[in-house]
């Protein structure tokens, strides 16, 4: 159930307040008896909620007394006191982020071979989503209408936006497609393509009827590659991600005649 504890009250303030909205206009040691807030915290616990102006004093009485806030104007300062305290966070953490994000940057990239691969639509869809947004230089995606990545929800988007994203990092993004490929892509992805990808320089689609496979050459060092399901080619089964160089290299040498044969994708 909800509680006033998740706004942020003690449960001794959450208490005297609910006691103050039975008793009206009250004694601190009237509402100690009501609250059952012990009568050595019940001060205390008036002046918290009174500086979260859930309270108001009548300061010319003898004995002080105090009154409740109406519930509908307490919840929302409440509220508002809430959602000043997560932006404070949240500005916060973003700070931190940025620390971190330098100081790990800093560090000397590690360059052993690695592979690891993802089982699954949309655990590859994931993983391919990961790995594109590591890259730093460079990006080459190739995709044939074979493939089954983009039948998932959303995913065309989700690259496209990485993309955007790789390119505001000064990245250069070379998309090859078959295309039936491209008549098959949301058209929120061409819509993308058309006015938010095409302008920048460092991004450029064609097509081509001499694209089979399914996979990604990143920074040069880096692929990831669509595997598809044995039993069942229109489904994805598995991304494999393979940081090699030399592999690398040889996918790109593959991927080059391709490219300056290939025709550039007008929408």
């Amino acid at each position: 159930m909800a509680s006033l504890r998740d706004l942020g009250l003690s449960e001794y303030e959450a208490r005297a307040y609910r006691a103050l909205l039975n008793t009206g206009p009250t004694t601190a040691k009237e509402l100690s008896r009501a609250s059952d807030v012990p009568m050595g915290r019940i001060y205390d616990v008036l002046n918290s909620i009174e500086q979260y102006n859930l309270v108001r004093s009548q300061t010319a009485s003898r004995p002080k007394k105090y009154v409740a806030v109406e519930p509908s104007t307490a919840l929302d300062r409440l509220l508002d006191d809430k959602k000043r305290e997560l932006a404070e966070k949240a500005d916060q953490y973003e700070d931190i982020v940025d620390d971190l994000s330098d100081e790990l940057d800093a560090a000397d990239p590690v360059e052993e071979q690695f592979w690891t691969a993802a089982v699954g639509p949309v655990e590859t869809a994931d993983l391919l989503v990961e790995r594109l947004s590591a890259a730093d230089d460079r990006i080459v995606f190739v995709a044939s209408d074979q493939t089954s990545l983009f039948e998932l929800d959303e995913i065309g988007d989700l690259v496209a936006e990485q993309f955007e994203e790789a390119i505001d990092r000064g990245v250069d993004v070379k998309v090859l497609l078959t295309p039936g490929l491209v008549d098959s892509l949301p058209e929120t992805v061409g819509a993308r393509h058309r006015q938010t990808l095409s302008p920048s320089e460092g991004y450029e689609v064609r097509v081509s009827d001499d694209v089979t496979g399914t996979f990604n050459v990143l920074d040069g060092v880096e692929v990831c590659v669509q595997v598809p399901h044995p039993l069942a080619v229109d489904e994805a089964f598995a991304m494999i991600d393979l940081k090699d160089p030399d592999f690398a290299a040889d996918v790109h040498d593959e991927f080059a005649p391709r490219w300056r044969d290939a025709e550039p994708l007008s929408l």
